[in-house]
């Protein structure tokens, strides 16, 4: 399940593939216009070098603290500090909403800028751990992928960010090492 920090994350792709290829897509206008419309968003596009380098930053501490976390980490004091810090970027005030015939009261964003983009980043990582969900925080299996996702399946063991790329990928490299290994072990066996 993609989530909004998880993307936020993922904006540093590598080639799942193998290639060792990647590419930091952070700084593309692209990117960022599909950020914010994927995940309903205003900022001002294209983020200017210092924007783009503080949210480079966030990213990372955001990645860091993902892999710990998926290594069954704690949640340490230093991490709240950054995260309640992130979270003060982004005002927000209150408004009551009709959802049909239920009633909803949500939060809306009072700028639209980069900050208040990477606070509703924080607030929703923070949301992943405040509902007790920290261990469902993983990274693809996959070496050459790492990338950061959120396991949504009811037993908590998924291993690959996308079961039909990573996940298949990682399956043919398995029968394939199998199968030199026991062509290996047949050419050793008549050898002998």
């Amino acid at each position: 399940m993609e989530t909004l920090w998880s993307d936020f994350i993922n904006s540093k792709w590598r080639d799942w593939r193998g290639s060792e290829r990647s590419e930091d897509r952070m700084n593309q206008e692209k990117w960022q216009n599909y950020y914010l419309q994927q995940w309903r968003l205003k900022a001002p596009v294209p983020a200017d070098e210092e924007t783009v380098s503080e949210m480079r930053e966030f990213r990372d501490r955001l990645h860091e603290m993902s892999i710990r976390l998926s290594e069954g980490a704690a949640v340490s004091d230093d991490d709240l500090g950054f995260l309640n810090t992130m979270l003060h970027t982004g005002p927000v005030r209150r408004q009551l909403d009709t959802e049909g015939d239920k009633m909803t009261i949500g939060l809306v964003p009072l700028r639209e800028d980069w900050d208040q983009v990477m606070a509703e980043v924080a607030a929703d990582f923070a949301h992943t751990l405040v509902n007790g969900e920290a261990g469902r925080i993983r990274i693809c299996e996959n070496p050459d992928c790492r990338w950061v996702f959120y396991d949504d399946t009811r037993n908590r063991t998924k291993k690959y960010c996308e079961d039909k790329t990573c996940g298949n990928l990682m399956k043919v490299r398995r029968f394939r090492a199998k199968r030199k290994k026991e062509q290996e072990e047949q050419e050793h066996g008549q050898e002998d």
